[in-house]
């Protein structure tokens, strides 16, 4: 006999639209697979794949759940066959591949983390897809360094907060980009050497001028900020390209990319193998989460909203009117 509600609160989507198709439901409460625990999940974040599912932009891949959600913090209610690590009643964060708005999420094991120390559940909430994003391409893929310069276009959103923070705790200089003034200063406050305005200053000169040019450049803007990236960016540098608020087509001259050596890459972390997302937990855990502990790193959560209210979440994010990461409370 279970010891969890058969059924649960989600959040589905009435068709692919705008925020206003985000709805309040009742389902049956998953169970958990092989190797999967079940989260009861006291809050769930709100990312840039949210979005693009809701807008019939990026379905989910085969066997996820139709459910938004891709991070939730709760305890564990129940475990698959071949559960080796986790418990019920244990404390944990997840990166999901779908399914996180509602009461309950089933995630597999090896995407589990465990709070870090002195944060709450909203805070830890607010880490997996984000921690796994910029690590995975920013440390793994681009190797950033030490002394090298990390330039994060989005500053003051859920990817750059981390960003920002990351590269600082691994001794990079960071520049990053935002506006209004507000989200700058965020940028500047959770510790970037240079926050740039976007609408009064160009990056490319700021950058230039100040640090030489950027060794790596992390982007979600797309549009004409491709052809900027590569001029803002030093001799052998790496551009990673994680989304297109402007658009992904464009007319480039990729003469620089020669001459500089740059290396332009890009990922959706979502379609990654799962064994590749188990490395990057591990990863994570061992060199990563003590830093919460001592302070290098803090959780950064603008905006708590209740799970029915998703739709008003989106509809912030879509306006960038929050600050780092927003999280909803089933």
């Amino acid at each position: 006999m279970t010891s969890y509600a058969t059924t649960m609160q989600v959040i589905e989507m009435s068709e692919a639209g705008g925020p206003e198709v985000l709805r309040p439901a009742q389902r049956p409460t998953p169970e958990p697979g092989p190797g999967e625990v079940l989260v009861k999940v006291a809050y769930a974040g709100v990312n840039g794949p949210d979005i693009m599912q809701r807008k019939g932009l990026y379905p989910p891949p085969q066997g996820a759940s139709d459910l938004l959600g891709l991070e939730v913090a709760g305890q564990v209610a129940a475990m698959g066959t071949d559960v080796k690590r986790w418990k019920v009643g244990d404390r944990v964060c997840g990166l999901a591949n779908g399914g996180g708005y509602a009461e309950y999420c089933s995630i597999l094991e090896d995407h589990c983390l465990p709070i870090p120390a002195g944060l709450g559940l909203a805070e830890a909430a607010s880490l997996p897809e984000a921690y796994f994003t910029v690590w995975s391409n920013i440390f793994m893929t681009a190797r950033l360094t030490a002394g090298e310069t990390l330039l994060v276009h989005g500053g003051a959103g859920g990817l750059g907060t981390a960003a920002i923070q990351l590269g600082k705790a691994f001794g990079a200089r960071v520049a990053a980009t935002d506006h209004p003034a507000d989200r700058v200063a965020t940028c500047t406050t959770i510790g970037a050497d240079r926050a740039i305005d976007y609408e009064t200053e160009d990056f490319v000169e700021t950058v230039r001028s100040a640090f030489g040019g950027a060794d790596v450049i992390l982007d979600i803007v797309g549009g004409p900020y491709i052809q900027r990236n590569i001029k803002a960016a030093r001799h052998d540098g790496r551009i990673v390209q994680l989304a297109f608020a402007l658009g992904s087509k464009v007319q480039l001259d990729v003469m620089p990319v020669m001459l500089k050596r740059l290396l332009y890459t890009g990922s959706t972390l979502r379609s990654r193998a799962d064994s590749f997302k188990s490395e990057v937990a591990r990863q994570l855990e061992a060199q990563v989460w003590p830093l919460f502990a001592t302070g290098k790193l803090k959780s950064v959560v603008g905006t708590t909203l209740p799970l029915a209210q998703a739709g008003e979440a989106h509809r912030l994010m879509e306006q960038a009117a929050h600050r780092g990461k927003i999280v909803l409370q089933a």
